[in-house]
């Protein structure tokens, strides 16, 4: 399992992933979600996978192979000319290696799901979730953010919290309220995890990080919103039996 947030602010993106992708008691690997395309002064996009990790492993490979050779090898979602097209493709790839994969197995067991966004010149920046169907939907004012993968514990925290106003900063902060509940809820979520902001017309990372396990300001948020939470509980009025 995985959780992976993109969140479309009125000043561009936030991308948050974990990176565990087996869970136990004591056995657990991690691996890379979040990916980036760039081509300098026209575009920067974005990828994060949730699902079948042979499945998106496959997906990114492709879609990089197809990235980097001749022209004839077209579609390449460095030639897309928009942030509609570039998420038909990464659908219409996500369909192929599902297909294949499950053909090659005799059963209907590889998925994925996919948040892709970013912003290609002479467009707004925007995101999108592909479902394991090819098919995809792009966010909107009612719906600023998407989640994948174990999303349930998190979500509660961004509806409550999310302005489409807030900076940077705050959004990661967000974020990292929303991923310490869920790390705390599944076993299945874990550190590190990987940042990145993209600020609306720079067609570059505006600020890309690792949180690793270590992480002080991480444990700080985490201890500090525990406490919070139980500060608020006390305050709460008293309910009469």
């Amino acid at each position: 399992m995985t959780y992976c947030v993109g969140l479309r602010l009125n000043q561009g993106l936030v991308f948050m992933s974990d990176t565990r992708t087996n869970a136990g008691v004591d056995n657990f690997s991690s691996t890379r979600k979040l990916f980036t395309w760039e081509v300098e002064g026209d575009r920067l996009i974005t990828l994060m996978t949730a699902g079948n990790l042979a499945t998106t492993q496959s997906l990114i490979s492709l879609l990089d192979e197809r990235s980097k050779t001749a022209a004839d090898r077209d579609p390449s979602i460095l030639r897309e000319p928009t942030m509609f097209q570039v998420a038909r493709l990464v659908g219409a790839t996500l369909k192929e290696v599902i297909s294949y994969s499950n053909s090659v197995g005799g059963e209907e067991k590889f998925r994925a799901t996919v948040i892709v966004g970013g912003q290609i010149k002479g467009g707004e920046p925007t995101l999108f979730m592909v479902y394991p169907e090819g098919n995809f939907v792009e966010v909107t004012e009612e719906t600023p953010f998407f989640q994948i993968g174990e999303t349930k514990y998190g979500k509660p925290i961004l509806v409550r919290g999310f302005d489409p106003e807030m900076s940077f900063a705050d959004a990661v902060k967000l974020l990292m309220v929303s991923f310490d509940s869920t790390v705390k809820s599944n076993l299945s979520v874990g550190l590190p995890f990987d940042i990145l902001c993209y600020e609306t017309g720079d067609f570059k990372p505006t600020h890309r990080k690792r949180v690793e396990t270590d992480d002080e300001l991480y444990h700080r948020i985490s201890e500090g919103w525990s406490l919070a939470l139980k500060e608020a509980f006390s305050s709460l009025p008293d309910y009469t039996l």
